[in-house]
């Protein structure tokens, strides 16, 4: 396809897109989950998008049929992956105690480029330079700094953060990695093939969600306005992003959308607090500042064979992009 063709642009637009679908997610899901409760709303956005994304299988019942005949340790393995880092994204939202620790989760979620990148090493047996743990620790400390809030020194205002509820910081970060080992597994069992299971994983994650619900009693506020956010999320940055991104790395600038990738913290960030009212403070400038820059060295330090984000569909595009 020629470089400069009218197609081309518009498959690495999806691409941009599919990125500034993604930086919404913490941001509305946070606000469907005030409203519905966290575990009515998972269960909602990902019933919807699984239903949605198991239609196409209708008007192509072999693709279902080679979505079935994939690796089972990649169905099994990889869908567990996929279903426990939703599950866990979700819950470290919902939970949070207000929306700006809503905002911090997000920042630890977005470790998952660094986890992705330190797992190619011994998962995918990429050879890595000396600067990959350096990298690491840097996105770390950027996680540091966004629930201390004040400064990558004040480990007082840390210690005390994450004392005061450490479960959704528990949840985010079990979400980063989960992430970074379902896109390198998912690399490793299926390779490059053009087939994959993301309705699968979509409809098994508000399966196990719905039964997650049924055990619990939430008060949930359903009206107009959350059916239209619920819509948004079960359609835009849960379904649609991911074919978006799909095309792109396939067919678009592989490069500009791959670089674009690597923003999404800090547009993930920017979005939230604007969404839902928090303070960008110095802290997140800083933080999120840390964890490009760490995940930006790991990408450095293990070559560029894993150069871009493999998507959740487990296709060996190039690095993970998840929500």
């Amino acid at each position: 396809m020629n470089a400069t063709s009218p197609a081309r642009g518009i498959y690495t637009a999806q691409g941009l897109l599919a990125v500034l679908f993604w930086s919404s997610t913490i941001a509305f899901s946070r606000s469907l989950t005030e409203r519905l409760g966290p575990l009515t709303a998972a269960t909602a956005i990902y019933l919807v998008a699984g239903i949605l994304a198991m239609l196409g299988y209708a008007r192509d019942p072999s693709a279902l049929r080679r979505g079935i005949s994939l690796p089972k340790r990649y169905l099994l393995g990889a869908g567990a992956l996929f279903v426990g880092y939703m599950l866990a994204l979700y819950l470290a939202v919902g939970l949070s105690r207000d929306r700006a620790q809503a905002v911090e989760v997000g920042v630890v979620n977005y470790l998952w480029p660094g986890t992705t990148l330190l797992f190619s090493v011994p998962v995918l047996k990429r050879r890595a330079r000396w600067t990959l743990l350096p990298g690491a620790a840097l996105a770390f400390g950027g996680v540091v700094v966004a629930i201390a809030q004040t400064g990558p020194l004040n480990w007082t205002g840390f210690r005390e953060r994450l004392l005061d509820n450490p479960l959704p910081y528990t949840l985010a970060l079990a979400a980063a990695v989960a992430w970074g080992f379902y896109s390198t597994c998912s690399r490793l069992w299926v390779g490059a093939r053009e087939e994959n299971a993301l309705p699968l994983f979509l409809l098994a994650t508000g399966l196990v969600l719905l039964g997650l619900r049924a055990t619990r009693t939430e008060t949930s506020d359903w009206s107009g306005s959350t059916g239209w956010m619920l819509a948004y999320m079960a359609v835009l940055p849960t379904l649609l992003a991911y074919t978006c991104w799909d095309r792109a790395v396939r067919k678009g600038d592989l490069v500009l959308v791959a670089s674009a990738s690597y923003a999404t913290p800090l547009l993930s960030t920017l979005l939230s607090c604007a969404i839902l009212g928090v303070a960008m403070t110095a802290g997140l400038w800083i933080a999120c500042a840390m964890v490009i820059a760490g995940a930006l060295v790991c990408r450095y330090s293990v070559g560029d064979d894993v150069a871009v984000p493999l998507d959740p569909s487990g296709s060996a595009r190039t690095t993970p992009l998840g929500a």
